[in-house]
């Protein structure tokens, strides 16, 4: 065979491939494993137990038709503020529940939702924030309604990247804290597929990169998210929300530089708190107290209603 057309062929052949990796890969990941909320009977008995007051199953419907469920826990001594709790990738409110004490404790009224295609939310994809901003600024404003005043945010991994770009559009809220957040749509996939395949970030940049391509133009045209606009980057440079950033130096996950790049692009209103030896929403894990300490001191030093 003559080498032009055996090039040719391995072109098209190259090419094929990437239009099926590439839908496969869209597909996979707007359609995430959902995680079942399991026995919550030991949950509910402990708030009850220690706070004196009940978990209450609440729900919204979006304008896309989604209804999106949470619980609500309101302190018989509440301090008139609120938090809402963010959590992970295919996880649910459950993954946040443990932070509900560290709240509760001081007052605030919690609410732990779940993101919608997660746990017992609807929504028929996971968008990365594009959606889920409007979603965040939806609850802010059904808690804003019962709890008068000032709303915050804890947002963990999925939960930071949807609470930093939720800041952009819910500017009445009084402060925000994530950990491990990523920068970028682009440079999270490079880095993440990079790590999955066993390959590297600039493999993906570069021979692979049709494939990523070929997903974020089939998500767009099939579902109409262009997936590049969930860029936490973005979103901190156009809100005013005061963003406490947390990073741990042993994240393999998202490693710190994204808070970097963040904490570089708002430095008006963004401060970095960087864990040594804390991995992937290990913080209070390795610094449990200083955790706390630096969340509800920068939610106290935030309380004026926007």
């Amino acid at each position: 065979m003559p080498l032009p057309r055996l090039f040719t062929r391995l072109l098209l052949i190259y090419a094929l491939l990437c239009v099926i990796a590439g839908i496969v890969l869209a597909e996979i990941s707007l359609h995430l494993h959902k995680r079942p909320l399991e026995d919550t009977t030991d949950i509910h008995q402990h708030i009850a137990q220690l706070f004196h007051a009940p978990i209450k199953d609440v729900s919204i419907t979006t304008p896309d038709a989604a209804i999106l469920r949470a619980w609500f826990i309101q302190p018989p001594n509440s301090n008139g503020r609120s938090v809402i709790l963010l959590h992970g990738i295919t996880d649910n409110r459950i993954g946040m529940s443990g932070y509900a004490d560290m709240f509760l404790n001081h007052g605030y009224a919690v609410l732990l939702p779940d993101s919608r295609e997660h746990g017992e939310s609807g929504g028929n994809i996971a968008t990365y924030g594009i959606r889920e901003r409007y979603d965040v600024a939806q609850w802010a404003q059904w808690l804003r309604q019962r709890i008068p005043g000032c709303t915050y945010l804890l947002g963990e991994s999925m939960g930071a990247e949807i609470g930093l770009q939720a800041t952009a559009v819910t500017p009445q809220l009084c402060a925000a804290a994530v950990e491990s957040p990523y920068s970028t749509f682009r440079t999270i996939s490079y880095e993440r597929l990079g790590r999955g395949s066993h390959t590297s970030p600039f493999f993906w940049k570069t021979l692979a990169r049709p494939i990523l391509e070929v997903a974020i133009f089939y998500t767009r045209i099939r579902y109409g998210i262009y997936l590049p606009n969930a860029s936490p980057l973005a979103a901190v440079q156009q809100s005013t929300v005061p963003t406490l950033l947390i990073a741990g130096t042993a994240d393999q996950n998202i490693p710190m530089h994204h808070a970097q790049e963040l904490e570089a692009a708002c430095p008006t209103h963004c401060v970095l708190w960087i864990v040594p030896g804390a991995g992937h929403g290990g913080a209070s894990t390795i610094a449990y107290d200083e955790f706390n300490y630096r969340i509800l001191n920068w939610f106290q030093s935030h309380n004026k209603t926007p």
